[in-house]
């Protein structure tokens, strides 16, 4: 069975797929395993239009929000429509989940000219991010990054953005189990099976946990807590930083290699006076890939060590905001790097207006970024090569407006 996208690449079985989709407001990707395993790894709903100038389009349009474009994408591209096998939360931020405080009550629903039937009503839960995916879609299996207790890191201060979204997640999980039966599961650091193909063999397939609530998976079995010592010493009096919190996963087929790690990012201070960077110990976890997501939207984060310990030919970077892909995150992909063929492909889902001028690196960015993009890398089954076509997300179409190909690296 193949998926049925408008345009552009359509999965077919044996393929890992990869769908970034761009609707300039918050985050959300899709992909397909080999066997057609689907997962929705977050899907947020932000305000982020209210950030004035620093606003980045709404695509394909203002008339939904968010978690109605990510399902009708899903829809398109899922070789079941509606079933997805997963639902992941990697953290509690509304761009990757929603937040009631965008979306604060229900409403009704009001079908737009030549929408879909009605969906079901979830109710309990606010239409935003995953609450509204969640009545266009139907999902087996779920997660996040604090199930079943959200004390994780224990007894330790949350912000309170990042508690109200926890909730958002939690009452969807509810809502989920009335009208589904559906059950959460925790998130198991350091599994390999946890993401297991559903419906087939994938030989050479496999999911790796590689961090969660600022503890970091290494290759070797043991588990780095990048907090607890800190924490013992007094030197978190404020919140932790949820985008540390993240957890994320390295996905392989064969040689191919694809690290997602949320947000996960952090700076902070010991108190001998040293400063702990948290992604260059997400760098031990995750080494060399070829294909990597933009931790924090490339935003003050993405330092010289994980740049280079990753090493991806291809960083996907989903933006909503002029903000993100900042020049620090950037120069550490290419500083010292002259375009070429084997230079990074740098891929921010739209390119973040800058009002002092272009940018150096901007060399590395395909044209087409300009507009808006959803972002979708198609792997061969044997892991050896892959391709990324970027598709124009201003039309619900999503004509294709530029295509790469790749062979995967052979660097250890």
């Amino acid at each position: 069975m193949q998926a049925q996208l408008v345009s552009g690449p359509r999965w077919e079985p044996g393929q890992f797929q990869i769908h970034f989709i761009h609707t300039g407001v918050a985050e959300s990707m899709f992909l397909l395993f080999p066997d057609g395993t689907s997962m929705l790894l977050d899907c947020g709903d932000h305000p982020a239009i209210l950030r004035g100038a620093k606003a980045v389009p709404v695509v394909p349009g203002p008339g939904r929000l968010a978690g109605e474009w990510v399902a009708r994408y899903v829809e398109k591209a899922n070789p079941r429509g509606r079933d997805v096998d997963w639902i992941v939360v990697s953290h509690f931020h509304a761009d990757h989940a929603g937040t009631p405080f965008w979306q604060k009550s229900p409403r009704p629903f009001v079908p737009m000219p030549g929408a879909a039937p009605e969906p079901d009503m979830l109710g309990g839960c606010a239409r935003s991010g995953i609450g509204l995916a969640a009545e266009f879609l139907r999902f087996a299996r779920a997660t996040d990054r604090g199930w079943p207790f959200y004390d994780d890191p224990p007894r330790t201060p949350t912000t309170a953005e990042s508690r109200l979204v926890a909730e958002h997640v939690r009452a969807t999980w509810s809502a989920l189990h009335r009208r589904d039966g559906l059950v959460p599961e925790p998130f198991r650091l350091g599994a390999t099976d946890q993401f297991a193909p559903l419906h087939g063999n994938a030989p050479g397939f496999s999911v790796r946990n590689v961090c969660a609530n600022g503890r970091i998976a290494l290759p070797d079995g043991t588990i780095r807590d990048l907090y607890a010592g800190p924490i013992a010493a007094g030197v978190f009096r404020q919140p932790l930083n949820e985008n540390a919190m993240s957890l994320g996963m390295v996905f392989s087929l064969g040689r191919f290699r694809f690290a997602a790690c949320g947000d996960f990012s952090d700076r902070f201070v010991l108190p001998d006076g040293r400063e702990v960077f948290a992604e260059d110990d997400l760098a031990d976890a995750v080494g060399a890939v070829d294909v990597a997501k933009a931790t924090h939207h490339g935003h003050h984060s993405i330092g010289r060590k994980l740049a280079q310990t990753l090493r991806p030919r291809v960083w996907i970077a989903p933006v909503w905001d002029n903000l993100h892909c900042t020049d620090d995150s950037m120069e550490s992909i290419v500083g010292g790097v002259a375009p070429g063929p084997d230079a990074p492909l740098l891929v921010p889902t739209v390119l973040p207006v800058r009002p002092d001028g272009e940018r150096p690196w901007w060399r590395f960015v395909p044209e087409a970024c300009r507009g808006g993009v959803h972002a979708v890398v198609t792997v061969r089954p044997d892991g050896e090569a892959y391709a990324l076509d970027l598709l124009d997300a201003r039309s619900e179409d999503a004509p294709p407006v530029a295509h790469f190909d790749f062979e995967t690296s052979s660097k250890p």
